[in-house]
């Protein structure tokens, strides 16, 4: 009777000393759940943010509503924003004669004699007045719309670019008005679109009223042009193709000089732009627009 006895005494010992093993290791892995991340866990963060970043970075194949509904609405705003910077034409017209002065300094200060040149033939000024008023728009819709189908790998950088540079361009409007020179108080220059009655111009006539005249600088029809030319040139297979893209930014300052709507330093402001825009992409993306992949993964 005795064994029996002996049994179950060393049995109730060892279940007096498991539970309380059980119970501290049920708290153990308790304080393991709350307890801050270790540092397993706060690489495998840092992974996860990382494969994110790098998801957003990677150029995927562009949405074509998207694109539509994100070119008309910043478009909007950019106008939007544009006319609403005070036109303070007091400020404008000095700064213009500051700029007059000083490309006579540097020896530039060709435009009235380009203006009044270029003036005096009937059908070659109006034809600059229609390019003027319409290219700008037209060539820059057609390179987006031909990097969506041919170059959807580039599209979105190239499009950052394009979309940075008109941004910052919104800033110089409104740290520096500046007077187009055909606006400038003595500087004969003339005003082509008011002498030949051609329409599309936003700057002359009745027009006028809806547009801000004082927002020269910098030149967004330099800026848009020299990113439609740089695009063209570097992605366009046929060498007339390359040709058209170096000269349509060329063609573009002929005329907005030869209509008296910029100055040369209005071209450079562009360009300064333009080369932001350039700088935020190649930063985000990692490298030039033109450098990256033709094609693209498809959205998600």
């Amino acid at each position: 009777m005795g064994a029996p006895t002996t049994r179950t005494e060393d049995s109730s010992r060892q279940d007096s000393t498991e539970a309380p093993a059980e119970q501290s290791a049920a708290r153990t892995e308790a304080d393991a759940a709350q307890a801050p991340a270790g540092p397993d866990t706060a690489a495998d963060v840092r992974s996860a943010g990382r494969g994110l970043l790098a998801r957003w970075r990677t150029p995927r194949h562009p949405r074509l509503w998207f694109e539509i509904v994100l070119i008309a609405v910043s478009y909007w705003t950019y106008s939007l924003i544009r006319n609403a910077v005070p036109e303070q034409r007091a400020e404008a017209l000095h700064n213009a004669d500051w700029i007059w002065r000083t490309e006579h300094t540097l020896g530039i200060a060709v435009e009235q004699s380009i203006n009044h040149a270029i003036g005096g033939v009937t059908w070659l000024i109006v034809s600059m007045n229609y390019y003027y008023a319409t290219l700008h728009f037209i060539v820059t819709i057609g390179v987006l719309v031909w990097l969506y189908r041919a170059h959807p790998g580039r599209y979105a950088a190239t499009r950052l670019v394009l979309f940075a540079t008109t941004g910052s361009a919104l800033l110089g409007y409104y740290l520096f008005p500046l007077a187009p020179p055909r606006l400038m108080a003595g500087g004969h220059f003339i005003d082509t679109v008011q002498v030949h009655q051609t329409w599309g111009s936003m700057a002359s006539g009745n027009l006028a009223q809806m547009s801000n005249q004082y927002a020269a600088m910098p030149s967004m029809h330099i800026g848009w042009s020299v990113w439609c030319g740089i695009t063209i040139a570097m992605l366009a297979r046929p060498l007339w193709g390359k040709i058209l893209g170096v000269l349509y930014p060329v063609a573009t300052l002929t005329v907005i000089v030869s209509t008296a709507n910029h100055f040369w330093l209005d071209a450079v402001g562009g360009l300064l732009c333009l080369a932001l825009g350039y700088s935020l992409a190649c930063a985000w993306y990692g490298r030039l627009p033109h450098r990256l992949p033709r094609l693209a993964a498809a959205p998600v």
